[in-house]
């Protein structure tokens, strides 16, 4: 069930919807472009252009100020390329989980996945490893994966799996790990503020080495979700109808789960929690695009990009020289539209 027209994607003629991909890509470079001169320090679209220019050609002496080419190159673009991987990889598994439990108030979070990373980053900071090698990554990264092979292995036992008990169980796991998140919390208050801060997400700490950690999986995950697509769209119509199709419904949606599981596991792990991608921007999508899921993951990725990139550029910039979580300007941005959305089904 959706909340817009499935067809939508049918009023846009055949040459818009091929250029459209590259339309949006030149969109979310000048955007980037805009996001790198915005920030503490200012910094003129001249200057960051030519510091790009003059490090992608290797260039060590570039005539424009330390403290600016170390802005730009080492604190803005790390953040801005991971914002933009992080909200179009949440997007994606959103567009995903909505089609697979064909839910239009799923979003990528009901698995319990991200609660096990923030479990996991909870540990960390309880235990101090955060200070050591293994940081907080890694931990938040283990639980997460835990927490979708304990879903997944509940949801089987007595009962051949379905979308309707993964979703449940999931649902009951998230309840158990937030429970035992807020009693860590309160047995170690002095770590209270670190913990709640992570669990709003945020991009301060990103480097370069983050990004290329989470590169491979997003184009991985995505990859495997485009490879399925067509299945998925079968799927909708129900699991009977597609298993009388040729579609082996439980092998298809055992993959796209854990790969999405996956992807949004290493984004909470590496950004916090950050809601409401998932949920609200594919319904922005279906609104224009419909619901064949190869649209909607292609779309969902360009626009739960722009989406995080403007949200991560006003959560660094609005309270100068302190910085928001961006999860609170996701939240602030989202519901409001998401409300919009359910009156307005409502009412038609």
């Amino acid at each position: 069930m959706s909340l817009v027209n499935p067809d939508a994607n049918m009023r846009l003629p055949v040459f818009i919807s091929r250029l459209l991909p590259f339309l949006f890509c030149i969109i979310l470079l000048l955007s980037a472009f805009i996001a790198s001169t915005i920030g503490v320090v200012p910094v003129s679209w001249g200057e960051v252009w030519q510091i790009l220019i003059l490090k992608i050609m290797g260039k060590t002496a570039i005539p424009i100020p330390d403290n600016l080419i170390l802005a730009i190159t080492e604190l803005r673009l790390p953040r801005i390329v991971m914002s933009l991987l992080a909200g179009g990889g949440l997007a994606v598994c959103g567009a995903l989980f909505q089609s697979i439990f064909r839910n239009p108030l799923c979003d990528p979070y009901m698995l319990g996945v991200s609660s096990g990373a923030s479990l996991g980053a909870a540990l960390a900071f309880v235990m101090g490893w955060h200070l050591l090698w293994v940081g907080v990554a890694l931990p938040a990264l283990a639980t997460a994966l835990l927490t979708l092979l304990l879903v997944l292995g509940v949801s089987r036992i007595g009962y051949r799996r379905d979308s309707t008990r993964v979703l449940l169980t999931g649902i009951a796991l998230n309840f158990l790990i937030s429970a035992i998140i807020t009693l860590l919390i309160v047995a170690n208050q002095q770590e209270m503020s670190k913990i709640i801060f992570w669990t709003m997400g945020s991009f301060a700490s990103v480097n370069w080495h983050d990004i290329g950690f989470l590169l491979p999986v997003v184009v991985l995950a995505i990859g495997v979700l485009f490879y399925h697509a067509k299945e998925l769209d079968i799927m909708q119509m129900g699991t009977d109808i597609a298993q009388t199709l040729g579609v082996n419904t439980g092998r298809c949606m055992l993959l796209t789960l854990l790969f999405a599981s996956l992807l949004i596991a290493t984004i909470v792990s590496i950004c916090g929690v950050i809601g409401f991608i998932g949920l609200i921007i594919p319904h922005m999508v279906r609104l224009y695009f419909g619901n064949h899921n190869k649209d909607l993951f292609l779309y969902s990725f360009f626009f739960g990009a722009f989406f995080m990139l403007t949200a991560d550029t006003i959560a660094r910039t609005l309270a100068l020289p302190s910085e928001l979580p961006v999860g609170s300007i996701t939240a602030l941005a989202g519901t409001p539209y998401f409300l919009y959305l359910l009156l307005k089904r409502r009412c038609s």
